[in-house]
């Protein structure tokens, strides 16, 4: 046997790969993409990591962008309709984003310096077994091709059978930072959500627009134009909609410098918000465990969904080292410790993406507006979901929270 086996080079691979690493657990990582192709190609997603991801990555030795460079320090609200609502939130301690060609490849090149095993191989649900077979554990972290058919769809935690949301999100020039600098969280409601994220990419810090448009609104539109046909256009278009719909992120855009960064910097889709179960028992009596988006997709109109794999994969890899014995008690033990905090995000996403939204989260929405700490509270509690969804998970929940306030 040769170590643990992982499959996917995101971030639960590399962050599984590197806690492995500095326990000295033999660890090869299998990827069906190189770093130079890690690092090129279209922008993959908006990721930011909120507080306890980055202290993850302080403990993994791999922290290598300063937070007060690279960081952002508070959420702003914009709630539309006949009566906006306009507030902010703040966190105890600051979140970053740093775009995922960047920070994979790096991630990766620390693995390797560190003795970790680095294969570019795709690897197919048939090839689970045999590799079974020449490791110790198998852990599948990625949930391309027939992966994800290799974990049953947990019913209950998936109440979506589309998508709820089509997205749109590309890096922009043109942006004036917002004071102090934050993540924007606007809501347009009936037809979507944006969220502005300051990022440091290939050209700098940029701003990352994400639309999240709900199917059929007036938003709708972004996810499906085509920048390529006429990019003065398409651009014309976001300004538009921003302007309409997002008026505290429009009011800091400079028109005429206003441009995608790159044609390469724009990612239009959808996904299906789905929890799988944590493991399965092979053919041959073995096990193989899921992390990452094999585990949960979550809608990522909270940014949640790397936060969730970072630390799906921190505590399997604390439990590998803890009790190195792979059977089926094993795997329990891994999903007990992760169940709380990864079904709380996938239940609050989901919560967050109900069209109309549920009357208690409006409810919740108009108190911070007024109460500042209710804000902050909230806003910290982006990075202990179990908490958030303490608050949230029922009407009754939330109005006991809003009591405790003096609501």
């Amino acid at each position: 046997m040769s170590g643990i086996g992982i499959i996917g080079s995101g971030v639960a691979g590399l962050h599984l790969g590197l806690l492995l690493r500095q326990h000295d657990v033999p660890v090869t990582i299998y990827s069906e993409k190189s770093a130079e192709q890690l690092a090129g190609g279209r922008l993959p997603n908006s990721v930011a990591h909120h507080n306890t991801t980055v202290l993850r990555e302080r403990a993994l030795g791999v922290e290598h962008w300063d937070l007060q460079e690279y960081g952002y320090f508070c959420h702003h609200h914009y709630l539309g309709g006949p009566h906006p609502l306009r507030f902010p939130g703040s966190f105890e301690a600051p979140s970053r984003a740093i775009d995922y060609r960047i920070y994979l490849p790096k991630l990766l090149e620390d693995y390797q310096e560190r003795g970790g095993e680095f294969q570019v191989r795709p690897i197919q649900a048939a090839d689970i077994l045999p590799l079974s077979e020449k490791h110790d554990l198998v852990v599948v972290g990625t949930g391309k091709g027939s992966m994800g058919a290799m974990f049953p769809r947990i019913a209950a935690k998936s109440p979506y059978d589309a998508p709820q949301r089509k997205l749109c999100v590309g890096l922009y020039h043109g942006i004036v930072r917002s004071e102090p600098r934050g993540v924007t969280m606007s809501v347009s409601p009936g037809h979507g959500e944006l969220l502005e994220i300051p990022m440091y990419s290939f050209e700098g810090h940029v701003t990352a627009l994400l639309f999240e448009n709900v199917p059929g609104g007036d938003l709708e539109v972004l996810a499906n134009a085509r920048y390529d046909e006429d990019p003065a256009a398409f651009e014309k278009l976001v300004l538009e909609k921003t302007q309409q719909h997002h008026p505290t992120v429009f009011e800091r855009i400079d028109p005429a410098r206003f441009r995608l960064t790159r044609p390469e910097d724009l990612l239009q889709g959808a996904v299906v918000p789905t929890v799988r179960e944590d493991y399965v028992r092979l053919p041959n009596g073995r096990y193989t465990i899921a992390v990452g988006d094999v585990h949960t997709v979550v809608d990522p109109v909270i940014g949640q969904g790397a936060n969730s794999a970072s630390y799906s994969a921190w505590e399997l890899g604390h439990a590998i080292v803890e009790d190195p014995n792979f059977d089926e008690r094993f795997c329990r033990k891994v999903a007990r410790r992760r169940r709380d905090r990864v079904h709380s995000i996938s239940d609050w996403t989901n919560l967050m993406i109900q069209t109309p939204p549920p009357p208690h989260l409006l409810e919740l929405f108009g108190a911070m507006a007024e109460n500042p700490a209710i804000a902050d509270e909230f806003t910290n509690n982006f990075n202990f979901p179990e908490r958030q969804w303490d608050i949230l998970a029922t009407p009754e929940r939330a109005r006991k929270f809003l009591a405790r306030h003096g609501r």
